[in-house]
């Protein structure tokens, strides 16, 4: 949803520092939700979802310009600069204030999942950021 400005403006501005993210696809999620729907012995079981390689916004921002050919530069902000971006673009205060939570949490390392549930109960590898990419890419 973010790639249109990030392609127009050649940057992904964060307030995420280093943070990495455990992602995923939605076909990740569907299969892992499809095993659990229709198999046994998941009752009382609580999993804990992410994809199976973090990656940072330097990374995402460096697989941007490999697939696009264009130099696209991760610019990293504090959480109030982040915000105030945000509302600046028409993004309501309380909303923007979420996603910056969101960044504050990356930051921090809270987005990270390293249990395998995730590509466990797919019973396959989750997608990789470079396959995301390519997709986002197609739209």
């Amino acid at each position: 949803e973010q790639l249109a400005p990030v392609l127009e403006h050649g940057a992904v501005v964060q307030a995420a520092g280093e943070g990495r993210i455990s992602s995923a696809s939605r076909a990740d999620y569907a299969a892992a939700a499809v095993a659990v729907l229709t198999g046994e012995g998941h009752e009382n079981t609580a999993y804990e979802l992410g994809g199976d390689d973090a990656w940072d916004f330097a990374e995402y921002a460096a697989e941007l310009s490999r697939q696009t050919g264009r130099e696209i530069a991760y610019t990293p902000v504090s959480v109030e600069d982040y915000t105030a971006i945000l509302t600046g673009a028409g993004v309501p205060g309380p909303l923007a204030d979420v996603f910056a939570g969101v960044d504050a949490a990356i930051a921090k390392g809270e987005l990270v999942v390293s249990t395998g549930d995730l590509s466990r109960l797919a019973g396959r590898p989750t997608t990789p950021l470079a396959e995301a990419v390519a997709a986002a890419l197609k739209g």
